[in-house]
């Protein structure tokens, strides 16, 4: 092998293991096999490698569920990082209007969108503003939790940072993300983070257990042209509530009925949510395949 390709495999490799070079043989090795050498020659081993990612019993748990509980996933230090990121995004986007407020009408009056007093706020495509959170889509052990459901092509729907402030968080209530989304096949996945502990009084997510089986048409909320509202066809009872760690995770299909609550406590709740895809995956709104690019690149890809 000469050296500009052996230079580019090692750059490719690079890129794939963020910034950990490894030996390329232990990058193109079967993911499922162990090869064994014996008498100069190579064997395929029966024994079975499992990849990092989620294991059989959280694999089964997702598909029967819907969703699935990661816990503690991102380190104190990541964590310290990106509420410092996250919180200067947001006081950049209260000066600039660049973010919604979920829990009121729609309105371009950034004074009266400001003034709220009950604030669910959001900020689209946060790896478009910030390369903390750009690298965070690259996160290996986030992609290989994804791989898990996805298989290896991965590619990003988008991301999003939603915000409850102390003491007047807005709820984001009952509904099935495919019904905003519109996509083809409906099997994409979200990783559901916190940067603050979450728990059922700030602001945990809540999830209706096997809902993600059927898709269900949603009615708008009367409280906010900006969110569906279906908390006529779910029964609270039977929901889940997944209280999280800062730097914590969970997992859910995208037609999970899902709801967080308002957080009227002390606490903050800052919330960013990665929603993956499979290349090839479609628009129904526009009819369009979803063609990668800058703001839906490839994450992960194996031939």
């Amino acid at each position: 092998m000469d050296g500009k390709k052996s230079c580019l495999l090692r750059l490719c490799a690079y890129i794939l293991t963020e910034g950990k070079i490894s030996p390329l043989a232990d990058r193109i090795k079967p993911k499922y096999a162990q090869m064994d050498k014996t008498g100069g020659h190579q064997r395929m081993s029966t024994e079975t490698i499992r990849p990092a990612g989620l294991t059989f019993e959280q694999v089964a748990e997702f598909h029967e569920r819907g969703f699935v509980k990661i816990g503690k996933l991102l380190d104190d230090d990541r964590v310290e990082t990106l509420r410092r990121e996250y919180d200067h995004e947001f006081d950049q986007a209260y000066l600039t209007g660049h973010y919604r407020n979920l829990a009121r009408n729609e309105t371009q009056d950034v004074v009266e969108r400001n003034a709220a007093s009950v604030k669910m706020l959001q900020i689209m495509q946060m790896c478009e503003r910030n390369i903390h959170f750009r690298s965070l889509l690259y996160h290996k052990p986030i992609l290989d939790l994804v791989e898990s459901l996805l298989g290896p092509n991965i590619q990003l729907f988008h991301d999003q940072a939603l915000f409850k402030p102390a003491h007047h968080g807005g709820a984001v209530f009952w509904h099935q993300d495919n019904a905003y989304w519109q996509c083809q096949p409906a099997n994409l996945v979200s990783c559901w983070m916190t940067l603050d502990d979450a728990d059922v009084h700030n602001g945990a997510m809540h999830l209706m257990p096997g809902s993600h089986r059927m898709a269900v048409t949603h009615d708008k909320s009367a409280e906010t042209n900006l969110l569906f509202d279906m908390e006529k066809s779910v029964d609270p009872s039977k929901a889940v509530t997944v209280e999280l760690p800062a730097g914590g995770a969970l997992i859910h299909h995208c037609q999970t009925f899902h709801y967080t609550p308002p957080n009227l406590t002390d606490r903050q709740r800052r919330a960013f949510i990665i929603h993956f895809m499979n290349p090839g995956t479609r628009s129904m709104r526009t009819g369009e395949f979803i063609p990668v690019s800058f703001s839906n690149p490839m994450l992960r890809m194996r031939m």
